[in-house]
């Protein structure tokens, strides 16, 4: 079961894992663990490796524990190096890729999915992978916007610090992923279900 750290409790962890504390990194890897791994899986798209990658995140926070500014929030600084090992990886399989394939290949399998197409009566579980899809549809950098605000639980402040922009612009991303996904809801005849999604 996950326990809940307060941003207070974080910072205490964070203190005491800087400390070499290995009881506060085993309760910061258990209390994280979870959001990383549901991130890294929307990045990569592979179980196992989303695995190896939040691991990787942790194993380099634990050698990095004593160069660590004080302050640095660790919540934020996991979530961006679980996102630059996931970009690292997906830059090094696309440049393998484009090594063995010619161009043209490699353009065909880097277009665009063709949009979900959903019924019009959507409701209960088959909203739920609605949803899904929709996200999925989403530009990358609203779609992490939303994520790590909506599901991980991040301030604007630490998606702005994950994402290596401007706390504004987190906000510009969200007001554009939610208002994308309202019309598409609306759409599929689900904008109850949408307005209900949107605002909590």
């Amino acid at each position: 079961m996950t326990t809940f750290f307060s941003p207070d409790d974080l910072s205490d962890l964070a203190a005491r894992v800087q400390r070499s504390d290995e009881l506060a990194f085993r309760q910061l890897f258990d209390a994280l663990y979870g959001p990383l791994l549901r991130t890294a899986r929307t990045l990569v798209r592979d179980e196992a490796v989303a695995e190896d990658l939040v691991q990787e995140a942790f194993v380099r926070l634990w050698d990095w524990r004593t160069r660590l500014d004080a302050e640095t929030p660790l919540r934020a600084w996991l979530f961006r190096t679980v996102r630059n090992l996931a970009f690292n990886l997906r830059r090094d399989a696309a440049t393998r890729q484009q090594l063995l394939t010619d161009p043209a290949a490699l353009a065909s399998a880097a277009s665009p999915r063709p949009a979900a197409s959903p019924d019009a009566h959507v409701c209960g579980d088959d909203l739920t992978t609605l949803v899904s899809a929709l996200i999925d549809d989403l530009p990358p950098r609203q779609r992490e916007a939303l994520l790590l605000t909506r599901v991980e639980g991040l301030s604007h402040t630490e998606v702005a610090d994950v994402m290596g922009c401007a706390p504004r612009t987190v906000n510009n991303h969200l007001v554009a992923a939610l208002s994308t996904l309202r019309w598409r809801l609306a759409d599929a005849g689900a904008m109850v279900a949408a307005f209900l999604w949107c605002v909590t």
